[in-house]
């Protein structure tokens, strides 16, 4: 029997310091995915709800089902309370026009940064520095199985690549942000995520390399990641069918009947389904939170008026209106956003109505057009 040849060099204890984590301060342990999920496992009832929403999403996304996507809460959540104050007020518009909204409760616990400040719940949860995130990971979870106990489905943004593994089960609708949607790591990961996904146009309100998302996250990879027992693993994903544009602006907005039209052309000639959710937010406010109102009108107008290709919104809501910074041992005003200034709750509902109107009067278009 021959010899073994051993794989790799016999072991050392070779110095490596002066040239491995030069620049890193300091390493710590991290919670795995499967124990977080023994602590807080996912119940029958929810487990229903996500798969439900999961499904009535993808009809919408597929034209088996008129009624129109509705994200909408927090830019972020920084408080675990004042978010389940507002999912509750916000189940209750969601009952209140079933039949024409789909909504779904914004719970992002991610914030991406164009340069530096507080990245969301998850990376710094007790918002003072100490970059508690076990702890955030922990509240994280723990929100969304609350908002889902409350009876609404929840959306997040996937910012980081390895947190999907704590909470994925729990999501009913992902979105992969402007920063990001140009990254082959994050269209890879869309394409192993079991809910519906928007790829939002990039920061330049570029709408090609969303599209090219799409495509990309169609199709299966095979890529490095996390496995939930916290081991470094090779992952090989089926594609993922149930992905779709956001139109968020860029150096303009692109909210118009003529910005959609030019968005389902581009859409149509990659091969994929016609059809945008629309951010009210962001550039498409010009930054400035009260012209949701005005966008979502706009939006509203193009539904009525028998637009079948938008089948969503995003909209950045809280409990009050405007935003606050973070200021150490400075209280922080209750119910308004850390992160981008919002529409308050009572300024939310008269949207939300003006928007099922709106679903109404297209769906009797389609019927008086029988």
């Amino acid at each position: 029997m021959p010899a073994h040849v051993p794989r790799t060099p016999t072991p050392t204890t070779l110095d490596t310091t002066r040239i491995d984590d030069l620049r890193i301060s300091a390493v710590r342990p991290l919670i795995t995915p499967a124990l977080l999920e023994e602590w807080l496992p996912v119940p029958t009832a929810a487990r229903a709800l996500v798969e439900s929403s999961r499904a009535a999403i993808s009809a919408v996304l597929h034209g088996k089902d008129d009624r129109l996507v509705v994200v909408v809460g927090p830019c972020s959540i920084h408080d675990h309370e004042q978010a389940l104050t507002y999912a509750r007020l916000l189940k209750a518009e969601a009952d209140r026009h079933a039949g024409e909204l789909l909504v779904v409760m914004r719970t992002y616990f991610e914030n991406p940064r164009p340069t530096v400040g507080w990245k969301g719940s998850t990376n710094d949860p007790r918002l003072d520095g100490s970059f508690a995130i076990n702890e955030g990971l922990e509240l994280a979870r723990q929100l969304m199985l609350d908002v889902l106990a409350v009876g609404l489905p929840v959306g997040t943004e996937f910012l980081d690549l390895l947190s999907p593994q704590f909470i994925a089960d729990l999501v009913s609708w992902g979105a992969i942000g402007a920063r990001t949607t140009e990254s082959q790591s994050h269209r890879q990961l869309a394409s192993g995520l079991s809910c519906p996904v928007g790829f939002k146009n990039g920061t330049d309100g570029g709408v090609k390399v969303a599209s090219d998302a799409i495509l990309a996250a169609q199709a299966g990879h095979a890529f490095l990641g996390l496995n939930k027992m916290g081991t470094a693993a090779i992952f090989e994903t089926r594609g993922n069918p149930d992905c779709h544009v956001i139109l968020r602006g860029g150096k303009a907005t692109n909210y118009s009947a003529a910005d959609v039209q030019a968005a389902c052309q581009l859409l149509q000639a990659n091969g994929l389904r016609e059809q945008v959710m629309i951010d009210v937010s962001h550039a498409n406010s010009s930054k400035q939170h009260a012209r949701q109102i005005t966008v979502a009108a706009d939006v509203a107008a193009q539904i009525a008026a028998g637009e079948r290709r938008i089948t969503g919104i995003m909209i950045e809501s809280h409990l009050q209106e405007g935003r606050q910074d973070i200021v150490p041992g400075q209280p922080l005003k209750h119910g308004v956003s850390v992160t981008d200034a919002c529409i308050s709750f009572s300024q939310t509902v008269p949207v939300l109505d003006g928007l099922a109107a709106a679903v109404k009067a297209r769906r009797n278009q389609k019927t008086a057009g029988c």
